[in-house]
């Protein structure tokens, strides 16, 4: 009988028992389910359990928090349920039986469009300093911009286009080619070529075509019939419809042809057929389609109802980021740029991320004589001026909700105001308070009277009724002596041999910055986190390697000779990537002193897959060590002591 057989039965009844089991596999410090009927799951009995920290619901998995014994306790509840445990992939896949179709079509869109973000964004920033130097007439009372003053900013100018044409023009069909091929199992090589033949210069640039008159517009002759030579810069659906139907055809050549000769045959036949396809039908179709919905949205915001329609966007977009249902926006701003050269869209969300900052702002003002809750509400508030707004909803608005329902109505009102003076955007990516640099020049200045707006409303909301629900009250006076008290034990306390260093190069910030829901609620133990700017993660101590994930090569355990047990853990998610991007440099067994490398991991590769590069260590198991003093709030350097134990 092993030592979690017990756990594993009860865990295996209050799940629904093995029938409602669909899959099941862990990670680091989780049990993965996805279940048949998830109401069948008694959660309250279940977290009540003293081998569980905690659950949550993820993307359509009941996730379990064991801890650092996760591979053990799986071991045994594997034996207790008598299943076979699947990989990680196949627990994504299983789970998204537990979707609707929105949540699955965000899914792909969100899948699609992060890795392109990175781009978009640069693409974006170009745009917004190529508008200042080139269309603000700042000089010579009014009369001249700096590209007219100056060679130097004029030959600029024209260099960055090199850069924003890139992105814009041609990175936008051939990225979104190579991230669905990618994402559906194709060939990525083959969705970038493919790509390539939707924006090459043999073709008529799509920027073009109306301007073209039809009998000059060049044209392919096949002799029964011709086919206009018609690019597709900076169009969304098109790729996204030849990228699909490039991988379906490589599939179905995969099935049809012998694998002896798979590797001649099957790129080139899906290649040659998904670009006949792409530029026959499928380009006019998807050009068609994209265009009839850009319109419909561009209606929308300019048309006699546009107050209504921005009301009622910037009232639900923060709703939207709960759900992931925004990711379906980049498509949308990608065609609006398109069709219309610049989007309405776009603005608006930056706005919705500045409110819901205020709200955070609001809370910050309330709650200032409470230190604790300023360690949250202050990184929160920050990064969501920046334009990340998930640390501010799931960290502070919606723990209370009256703050996010008070940024939702600001965003609302700061969105009738954008929409009612045509404040538009040429790219998307800059969120936040740094949005206006990727706003239209002529529009820069009632944009910022919107932030005014989105800055002021949720901000005296939130105080309004924050100060009624008595959340000023609430400061805690015993905070400003436990810190006397922390600080007492750091001054008198000798350095211990167990005293952890920093395992990477960057930033060392508290587990509440983080903004998992997991890690950053100490359900797995204390700790504390780096935003790395250094690949390659040290041993914090000396100890005993203990515990390594073979197939994902993401997390190291350890144990220290005093029976503590450490967890260090690269990046959040970053379980899905199934190792790409990792390398362990130690084995299970090895025994290594402070600053041993354990393992070399790719910050880009993490950052293309959508997920946070913030690397944590966290104490599964004090073993009898009362007092840990974390030194946060610092750049830390390998090698530098981050954590005092006492």
């Amino acid at each position: 009988m092993g030592k979690y057989t017990e756990d594993s039965r009860e865990l295996l009844e209050l799940v629904g028992g093995k029938d409602n089991i669909v899959a099941v596999s862990h990670c680091m410090t989780r049990m993965r389910f996805v279940l048949g009927d998830p109401k069948k799951a008694d959660v309250k009995r279940i977290e009540a359990m003293k081998a569980v920290k905690g659950s949550f619901t993820q993307a359509g998995q009941f996730q379990v928090i064991i801890g650092n014994t996760v591979a053990e306790f799986y071991k045994d509840f594997m034996d207790v349920a008598g299943i076979e445990g699947v990989s990680k992939d196949a627990v994504k896949q299983a789970a998204q039986r537990n979707q609707n179709i929105l949540q699955r079509a965000a899914a792909i869109a969100a899948e699609i469009f992060a890795p392109l973000i990175p781009a978009i964004i640069t693409g974006g920033l170009i745009l917004g300093f190529r508008n200042c130097i080139d269309q603000l007439y700042l000089f010579e009372n009014g009369t001249k911009t700096l590209v007219e003053l100056s060679q130097f900013w004029a030959g600029m100018d024209h260099f960055l286009w090199l850069i924003g044409e890139a992105v814009f023009h041609v990175g936008i069909p051939v990225g979104i080619c190579w991230s669905v091929v990618r994402k559906m199992g194709g060939t990525p090589i083959l969705g970038i070529i493919l790509g390539l033949t939707l924006v090459s210069g043999q073709l008529l640039n799509a920027y073009a075509v109306a301007t073209t008159p039809i009998d000059k517009i060049p044209h392919w002759d096949f002799g029964y019939f011709t086919v206009d030579m018609i690019g597709y810069q900076a169009q969304v659906l098109p790729a996204i419809l030849a990228a699909l139907t490039l991988v379906y055809l490589e599939r179905f050549f995969k099935r049809l042809v012998p694998s002896v000769v798979q590797m001649i045959v099957v790129p080139f036949c899906s290649l040659v057929l998904a670009v006949c396809a792409a530029h026959f039908v499928l380009g006019l179709i998807g050009w068609v389609v994209g265009s009839a919905i850009s319109s419909v949205v561009f209606s929308g915001i300019t048309g006699s109802f546009r107050e209504v329609f921005g009301a009622v966007f910037g009232f639900i977009y923060a709703p939207l980021v709960i759900t992931g249902l925004h990711h379906m926006t980049n498509a949308i701003d990608l065609q609006l740029i398109a069709d219309y050269h610049g989007t309405m869209l776009w603005p608006m969300i930056a706005l919705s991320n500045i409110a819901q900052g205020s709200a955070v702002l609001g809370m910050m003002y309330l709650q200032r004589g409470n230190a604790s809750a300023q360690e949250v509400n202050v990184p929160a508030w920050v990064s969501c001026y920046l334009g990340v707004t998930e640390p501010a909803m799931f960290g502070v608005n919606l723990k209370y909700f009256f703050p996010f329902i008070c940024g939702m109505t600001g965003s609302a009102c700061a969105a009738v105001l954008c929409v009612s003076t045509g404040t538009t955007a040429n790219a998307i990516g800059v969120g936040g308070i740094p949005g206006i640099l990727s706003m239209q020049p002529q529009t820069m200045p009632t944009f910022a009277m919107a932030m005014m707006v989105a800055i002021a409303v949720p901000f005296v909301l939130t105080v309004i009724v924050g100060k009624k629900k008595g959340i000023d009250k609430q400061a805690q006076p015993e905070a400003a002596e436990a810190a006397a008290t922390e600080e007492n034990v750091t001054e008198n306390a000798m350095e211990s041999e167990h005293d952890f260093t920093a395992f990477l190069d960057g930033e060392v910030i508290s587990l509440k910055e983080v903004g998992d829901g997991v890690f950053s609620e100490g359900i797995v133990g204390e700790g504390l986190a780096i935003r790395p700017i250094s690949e390659t993660l040290c041993a914090p101590v000396s100890g005993k390697i203990t515990m390594l994930m073979e197939d994902s090569r993401h997390a190291v355990g350890m144990t220290l000779s005093n029976g503590v047990e450490i967890l260090l853990h690269v990046g959040i998610d970053t379980v899905d990537m199934q190792g790409d991007g990792f390398s362990y440099l130690v084995h299970t067994g090895d025994e290594v002193k402070a600053g041993t490398p354990l393992l070399t991991f790719s910050r880009e590769k993490i950052k293309a897959a959508g997920h946070p590069d913030v690397t944590i260590c966290v104490i599964t198991n004090k073993n009898g060590v009362e007092t840990f003093s974390f030194h946060t709030g610092m750049i830390g350097k390998t090698g530098e002591t981050v954590i005092a134990s006492f």
